[in-house]
């Protein structure tokens, strides 16, 4: 028995996916696209695959591909909800370029995939835009992507990002954990905020659970977050719960190139302080982290500690799930500390000491639990 009518004439667009309004979105964005082009990149959006020039890798005595994917989360929840789409393009393009760095490597080249509902050209526009500056910080090319409409799947203004960088790095100068000794010195760099994780605990915090736009309760809910926070010196928490990611590629990449000898990076994404700097320790190596006042110039981001206090966390507790100021750390030997640290200042850099490296096993201790 047919479950169809097989008479009636349906097109594409009569079946949710709006080809048109699709490709005015790449006409959008193509500008944005080029104004990230590297030397390296042949051609242009448009082909079935971003053409990329590896040429200069000749040049490296034993050049190392490293790539890293990721997306940006249920931040994507707060965003919609307030109708902010700007800035999650550059959280995407954070959350994969800073995640290579960790080994030393240069990000090249970067695709974006965005899966919504129903396409607008306006709208895909300032989400590209987001990943377009972001590609910008990080100097590397957005060199394709794709937009898939999802109708029936997801709402129409509902939508969710997902992005892939490749990098390259000279094995020589690759930074591999096994370098780090006991006696290390833990140097931070400031985050912007919460970054990119840890939004289901915020959305729990705030009570979004399920508000979506045009639900009940969804305008107030933006009105309150829109708001000036008293806690927040003033500022909104929409503002600072959207801060995009940092990216950190630049500044760390100028420093490595003269010469600093940095023995590990970590970047601090989900799972806080706690499950990310483990990942650039040797396995006979602890991290002591030293949250106290006499360490230099910590601060946690005034909508951190809201967040925080807000889900009743211990300090050590928040460690677990945020970077609680800490966006990326740098391992190096205790004698290096002191030029690290003048050169990341050179840099416009305004670094801090995290914590030591001792004997141990691999794990994240804190000085207050010792």
């Amino acid at each position: 028995m047919s479950t169809s009518d097989s008479s009636k004439h349906v097109t594409y667009e009569d079946a949710g996916v709006d080809t048109a309004e699709g490709g005015r979105a790449v006409d959008a964005i193509k500008q944005m696209v080029a104004a990230t082009n590297r030397p390296e990149v042949v051609g242009g959006i448009g082909g079935f695959g971003g053409l990329f020039s590896a040429a200069a890798l000749k040049d490296m005595e034993d050049p190392i591909l490293i790539s890293g994917t990721d997306g940006v989360g249920t931040k994507l929840v707060l965003a919609q909800l307030l109708d902010r789409h700007e800035t999650v393009g550059q959280d995407l393009v954070a959350m994969c370029v800073n995640d290579i760095l960790a080994s030393g490597a240069e990000p090249l080249f970067f695709l974006d995939y965005v899966a919504i509902g129903h396409i607008e050209a306006e709208h895909m526009a300032q989400i590209v835009k987001g990943v377009a500056d972001g590609c910008k910080l990080a100097g590397c090319a957005l060199v394709g992507g794709e937009m898939a409409e999802h109708p029936g799947v997801m709402r129409p203004d509902d939508y969710d990002l997902a992005g892939f960088t490749v990098g390259v790095v000279d094995r020589p100068k690759m930074l591999d954990p096994a370098n780090v000794r006991p006696g290390d010195v833990i140097l931070g760099l400031p985050s912007t905020g919460i970054h990119s994780n840890g939004y289901s605990l915020v959305r729990a915090v705030l009570g979004v659970e399920g508000l979506v736009p045009g639900t009940p309760g969804a305008a107030a809910k933006r009105a309150e977050l829109e708001a000036p926070c008293e806690e927040l010196g003033g500022a909104s928490l929409a503002d600072a719960l959207l801060a995009p990611t940092r990216i950190y590629v630049k500044p760390v990449l100028k420093l490595l190139a003269g010469g600093a000898p940095v023995h590990a990076i970590a970047h601090i994404t989900g799972g806080g302080i706690t499950e990310n700097l483990n990942r650039a320790l040797a396995a006979d190596v602890d991290a002591v982290v030293d949250r106290r006042s006499d360490a230099m110039g910590w601060d946690v981001p005034p909508v951190i500690d809201y967040i925080r206090h807000r889900a009743h966390l211990t300090p050590n507790e928040a460690c677990r799930t945020f970077n609680m100021g800490v966006g990326l750390c740098l391992i190096v030997a205790p004698e290096d500390e002191a030029a690290t640290v003048a050169a990341l200042e050179e840099l416009g850099e305004h670094p801090f000491r995290v914590g030591a490296c001792v004997a141990g096993s691999g794990q994240v201790r804190y000085a207050d639990e010792a």
